[in-house]
C-alpha cells in the first residue's frame, strides 16, 4: 500500500506546478496577442520592399552598382540565427537549432553564425560553431532601433567581403498552433525574373540607381527586424501552447493521484475497522 502522506505531499506539489504553468500560460497569451499584431502588421511592408528591391536589381546595368548586390564566389556564409532567450516553449528551440545544424552540414564552405537569442548562442558554443557576434536579452517588444546593431554587422561584413552570402534563420509564424522554421537568403538579393519585353511598373525619382542605394540598407534592416518580430510571435505562441499542455497534464496527474490517495485511505480505514472488530471478538 502506498504511503498516504507521500501521496498527499505529491498531490500538493503537482497542484503548485499546475498553478505556475497556468499563470505562465496566461502571461504568454497576453504577450502573444501583442506580438502577433506586431508581426502581422509588418508583413505587408516587408513583402513590398522585398518586391521593389528584386524588381530594381533586375533592371539593366543596376545589379552591379551596389556592394550589397555584388555576387561573388562564395567562400564563407553568414547566418543570422534568431532564437528565444528562454525555454519552456515546446520544441521550438530544438527545431530552430536542428535547422541550423543541418544547414551547416550541407555547406561545403565555412559558416559564420550571428546569434540573436541565448538559446541559439548556447547551441553554437556547445557545438563549436564559428560565432561572429551574439545579441541576448532582447526585449519582447523590440523597436526598429534595437535591431540595428544586428543589421549593421551584416551590412559591414558583406560589404567588406568577409562573408559572401547571408541567410536568416528564424521561426515563421503561421498560426497559434503552428510555427515553421525558416531559412531565407538575405544577401545577395535575388533579382526578380522579368519576361523579355516587359517593363517594371514603377517610375523612380530621381532615378533607379539612387533609389536602390537608399533602399538596400533599409531592406536588410527591415528583413532582420521583421524576422525578429515573427520569432517573438512564434515564441509566445509556442510557450502558451506548451504551458497549456503542461497544465492539462498536471491536472490529469492530480486526478490519478487523488484516486490513488482515496484508495489508500479506504484501505487504511478498512484495516483499522478489521482490527477493532477483531479485538471485540477476542474480548467476547
Amino acid at each position: 500500500m502506498p504511503d498516504i502522506r507521500k501521496v498527499r505531499r505529491r498531490i500538493k506539489g503537482v497542484q503548485n506546478i499546475a498553478k505556475i504553468t497556468r499563470a505562465m500560460e496566461m502571461i504568454a497569451a497576453s504577450r502573444m496577442r501583442k506580438a502577433q499584431e506586431r508581426g502581422l502588421a509588418g508583413r505587408p511592408y516587408a513583402e513590398k520592399i522585398e518586391q521593389v528591391i528584386a524588381d530594381l536589381s533586375a533592371l539593366p546595368d543596376i545589379g552591379q552598382q551596389h556592394p550589397l548586390l555584388d555576387k561573388r564566389e562564395v567562400k564563407k556564409i553568414g547566418v543570422v540565427h534568431i532564437t528565444p532567450d528562454r525555454g519552456l516553449c515546446g520544441g521550438l528551440n530544438a527545431s530552430l537549432n536542428r535547422q541550423l545544424a543541418n544547414f551547416i552540414l550541407q555547406q561545403k564552405v565555412p559558416v559564420e553564425v550571428i546569434a540573436v537569442g541565448r538559446k541559439g548562442r548556447e547551441f553554437s558554443v556547445r557545438n563549436s560553431c564559428s560565432l561572429c557576434a551574439e545579441f541576448t536579452h532582447m526585449s519582447d517588444k523590440p523597436s526598429y532601433l534595437d535591431t540595428l546593431p544586428v543589421s549593421n554587422i551584416v551590412i559591414q561584413e558583406y560589404t567588406e567581403g568577409i562573408i559572401d552570402m547571408v541567410f536568416v534563420s528564424y521561426a515563421g509564424f503561421v498560426s497559434t498552433m503552428v510555427q515553421k522554421p525558416v531559412m531565407k537568403q538575405l544577401l545577395p538579393v535575388q533579382p526578380a525574373s522579368i519576361p523579355g519585353g516587359q517593363n517594371v511598373d514603377y517610375i523612380y525619382e530621381p532615378g533607379a540607381a539612387e533609389v536602390l542605394d537608399g533602399l538596400l540598407p533599409r531592406f536588410v534592416e527591415m528583413e532582420i527586424y521583421h524576422a525578429i518580430l515573427e520569432s517573438i510571435a512564434s515564441e509566445q505562441s509556442a510557450r502558451m501552447v506548451a504551458m497549456r499542455s503542461a497544465t492539462d497534464s498536471a491536472n490529469e496527474l492530480i486526478g490519478d493521484l487523488t484516486l490513488l490517495y482515496n484508495k489508500a485511505r479506504q484501505e487504511s480505514i478498512t484495516r483499522e475497522l478489521l482490527d477493532i472488530t477483531g479485538g471485540v471478538v477476542a474480548l467476547e
